[in-house]
């Protein structure tokens, strides 16, 4: 099968990754790719979606997969459908799920589906308002795409109407600010869960667990997020079932209300305050690092769910996973999240150690080549995945790939799945 894979990052290359060990013959292209991407397909540069679509038509692309929330938010699928191509992704009014904050929240409270008390307004008096009946912690979103930055978690009242100020002047996120949230801290703990979905029916891939501060023990700024397991033994059958119950099918049956079906990834960023699951946010793509954790994880074709999906005939296939466990550590360059990098060769030693040939491996991301030279680029750079029985020998995997990777001012994170194993 010809496949487009839109996107530049570690969760591109895995999803590349693990449909190049498909038994099947695929050929791979990539708009635009990264520098280690090229390895698995061919890399484009054709920027203009309509551009991209007639291009995709010329070269009889058979199924097209949107990573990054942009292109769909941009409405990158509903051009790509007005030409007859299959593409996998939510259309531009599905994708407001995650393009616009308010618009989550309000469908939320629409369709009674649990989530944080809350108001949404572009005043800065009943924002304040709202704070001040709010015990601290507060909650401050921007209401547009902020490259997963646009939520401060405010330690007081001063905090949260500074938050509030420099969002609603068009300081902090520009237009992504201009109507804020402001909302309950919710005290429990966080999960990632992916509901595949056609508008209709969906599967629920594992749970995983993010990290999104920079340093140990939860410290330091948030994130795109620094490291990932799945899956989580956070998670039992029963809240699996309450998920299913009270989140995903009330939202597949709302959007398919709203004229809107929603086809692509659901990621549901779910806090779970005494045992019940409340829902954070929603994003409409794979997490980054979750996607580099789960794909290896599935052992059925992961192509074909994506073409299912796509096709609305997710009822027709069984999606299966491995019982193994998957632990994926960030390496990040020197001065994120806070500035650019400045570009530093990536030296990676021959793997001679049986365990780490067969149960590791490396998903890059922010990464050029340049003479075959491969070089960190800023930002996060790639993800060590490590495979094992338990959490804890995945973990030790992944960090023994850590350990042959080098390159100037790499950072990570030591005690990634420390709360599955305390």
């Amino acid at each position: 099968m010809k496949i487009l894979i839109l996107g530049n990052g570690g969760r591109e290359f895995s999803i590349a990754r693990a449909i190049s060990n498909e038994d099947a013959e695929h050929e791979l292209f990539f708009q635009p790719g990264n520098g280690a991407t090229g390895t698995l397909g061919t890399n484009l540069n054709i920027k203009d979606y309509n551009d991209l679509a007639s291009w995709a038509k010329e070269n009889k692309i058979e199924l097209t997969i949107v990573g990054p929330e942009a292109p769909l938010v941009d409405g990158v699928v509903d051009i790509f459908k007005a030409e007859g191509l299959v593409i996998f992704g939510p259309s531009k009014e599905a994708a407001q799920l995650e393009g616009s904050k308010v618009y989550m929240k309000n469908f939320l409270a629409k369709y009674a589906i649990p989530t944080a008390r809350y108001i949404e307004t572009d005043s800065i008096e009943d924002a304040f308002k709202f704070a001040d009946s709010l015990t601290a912690p507060i909650v401050v979103k921007a209401d547009g795409l902020c490259g997963g930055k646009g939520v401060i978690i405010a330690q007081n009242h001063d905090e949260a109407k500074i938050a509030i100020s420099e969002m609603l002047s068009g300081k902090s996120f520009g237009d992504a600010g201009l109507k804020v949230i402001v909302e309950e801290f919710l005290d429990g703990y966080e999960l990632s869960m992916f509901a595949v979905c056609d508008g209709e029916d969906y599967i629920l891939l594992p749970a995983a667990q993010d990290h999104k501060r920079l340093h140990d023990n939860d410290e330091g700024p948030n994130t795109g997020g620094m490291g990932a397991y799945a899956p989580t033994p956070l998670v039992d059958e029963a809240l699996y079932q309450k998920v299913r119950e009270r989140i995903i099918r009330p939202t597949l049956d709302g959007m398919q209300k709203e004229g809107a079906p929603f086809e692509g990834v659901l990621f549901i960023g779910i806090m779970v305050v005494n045992g019940e699951p409340i829902t954070l946010e929603f994003n409409v793509r794979f997490g980054d690092p979750e996607c580099e954790i789960l794909m290896p994880l599935m052992t059925s074709s992961v192509s074909d769910m994506f073409l299912k999906a796509s096709t609305n005939r997710l009822n027709e296939i069984k999606v299966e996973f491995s019982k193994q466990f998957a632990v994926g550590v960030v390496m990040a360059s020197k001065n994120y999240p806070y500035s650019n990098s400045t570009p530093a060769e990536i030296i990676v030693d021959e793997v001679h150690h049986e365990e780490v040939k067969n149960f590791t491996h490396i998903s890059y991301a922010g990464v050029s080549m340049e003479d075959g030279v491969l070089y960190a680029d800023g930002g996060r750079v790639l993800v060590c995945v490590g495979l094992g029985d338990s959490i804890k020998e995945a973990r030790d995997r992944a960090y023994m790939r850590c350990g042959q990777v080098h390159f100037a001012g790499k950072q990570l994170r030591t005690d990634i799945a420390y709360q599955a194993l305390q």
